[in-house]
């Protein structure tokens, strides 16, 4: 069946509407061109109701999708403007037709009052002004101005500097009618633009926002922004864990095993109707994390939560650790409840306290140094800041020997390692990679190196 194109409104609906998070497939917009097709732009219930059909997939795309249509097909800009004489005066001569849109001048348009024209002719001028390509605030009156333009500004603003010259009351009077409607005209160019601004920039501001705050050291994250951080946290943790199972259902596929094909198909004369592939066993990836939760790192402790969270939702096996003075496992508590409380009854129970590194390492090798095998990936989130107790150094040689490797992820920058009372020189021989680590990119970067090994 040949592709359905879409109309132009639809095609800039789905570039807005993908702008502001829905995930909007070609296929998903062929069908919807399809749709349109057959219920109109009319109806707009109708229409909104099978758009939403179509496009939006979750409770939260529907929310988004219900935001975006509103605002996209609004219509208002010529709305409440009614008690502006809606011709102009009566005994004045016939509007002047100068720039013609549809055959009808700007000024025709502002004297009939035909408030649905005038919105079609401002959609025309603003397509024409590349009105889909405003980014920026800044860039609000050079649009306007565009549009306003397009729509024969210039030639109504001499016709009415004509009328002025003439002396005629007549026309004085119509100059003064056509003033005052330039002026309505202007602000609903500026209500458009503005809205233009929000559904066509959207898109690009919600990245720059969010590359923003996966690039801000997580200790500098404001409150204000802790709900985006938690959505970019999930989605950066699902995206590591769908790129893993994709590769490994990928690895899996093998060679193609012909002996047991044939035997597969004999009911089929041997034709491979059925294929079978070899198979070979690709262990998932074993992880132990440990992370800090002392008072030194405690306003990045939330955050590193958050990605062991979000972790703990994505990949199947993976044991939590929290720790300041001593070690804790926090997976079931990760497990069981939703994020907000976990982290809070974590950090109620063992965080802000003083760090005791060695008594960490220690903890964990009397009650879990059985379960680390050479399969197994420990990942450390810490300072290395043991307030100058004995660092135990010799227990993380001991995990080092047992596990596969130990991958540890530090908040300081590394001109701080190894001043005060940092002992994080004395772990590092014993760790495959350590790397600095104080941002949602560095984490994201830290936990797929340690994935794409695992295959």
């Amino acid at each position: 069946m040949a592709d359905v194109p879409a109309s132009e409104p639809l095609r800039r609906f789905l570039q807005v509407a993908r702008g502001a998070g829905l995930l909007v497939s070609a296929a998903e917009g062929i069908d919807a061109a399809r749709a349109v097709d057959l219920v109109g732009f009319d109806d707009r219930t109708a229409l909104k109701d099978t758009l939403g059909l179509v496009l939006a997939k979750t409770l939260d795309e529907k929310t988004r999708y219900d935001e975006v249509f509103e605002l996209y097909f609004k219509r208002g800009e010529f709305d409440g403007k009614a008690d502006d004489p809606a011709v102009e005066p009566a005994g004045a001569p016939g509007p002047t037709v100068s720039d013609g849109m549809g055959g009808q001048s700007l000024g025709s348009l502002l004297a009939g009052g035909d408030r649905a024209a005038l919105a079609t002719a401002m959609e025309q001028a603003a397509q024409e002004a590349g009105i889909e390509n405003i980014r920026f605030f800044t860039q609000k009156n050079l649009y306007a101005r565009r549009i306003m333009e397009r729509m024969g500004l210039r030639a109504l603003e001499r016709d009415i500097e004509a009328m002025r010259q003439s002396g005629a009351p007549e026309n004085l009077g119509r100059a003064k009618f056509l003033s005052g409607k330039i002026e309505s005209l202007r602000d609903a160019v500026r209500d458009f633009v503005e809205r233009s601004l929000l559904l066509f920039a959207r898109g690009e501001t919600e990245k720059f926002r969010e590359d923003l705050l996966k690039t801000t050291r997580l200790s500098n994250i404001e409150r204000r922004d802790l709900d985006r951080m938690r959505v970019l946290v999930r989605q950066m943790a699902k995206k590591l864990a769908a790129r893993y199972a994709k590769t490994r259902r990928r690895r899996l596929r093998g060679q193609l095993d012909a002996r047991r094909t044939l035997r597969r198909n004999m009911g089929w004369g041997g034709i491979p109707f059925i294929t079978v592939w070899k198979q070979r066993r690709i262990e998932k990836p074993r992880v132990m994390v440990l992370c800090d939760v002392s008072g030194s790192v405690a306003a990045m402790s939330q955050f590193l939560l958050m990605f062991m969270y979000a972790l703990n939702e994505a990949l199947a096996d993976i044991r939590s650790f929290a720790f300041a003075g001593s070690l804790m496992e926090i997976s079931e508590i990760l497990e069981k409840h939703p994020i907000e409380p976990a982290i809070a009854q974590i950090m109620s129970t063992i965080g802000f306290g003083s760090s005791n590194y060695g008594n960490a390492f220690a903890d964990f090798e009397d009650g879990w140094m059985q379960h680390v095998t050479n399969k197994t990936t420990v990942i450390i989130l810490g300072d290395a800041r043991g307030n100058r107790s004995d660092p135990r150094t010799d227990v993380v040689g001991r995990i080092s020997l047992r596990a596969k490797r130990i991958i540890w992820l530090n908040p300081e920058y590394r001109s701080a390692w190894g001043t005060g009372d940092s002992d994080m020189y004395r772990y590092a021989p014993f760790c495959g990679l350590v790397t600095v680590c104080n941002t949602l990119r560095h984490l994201e970067r830290a936990i797929e190196d340690m994935l794409e090994d695992a295959l």
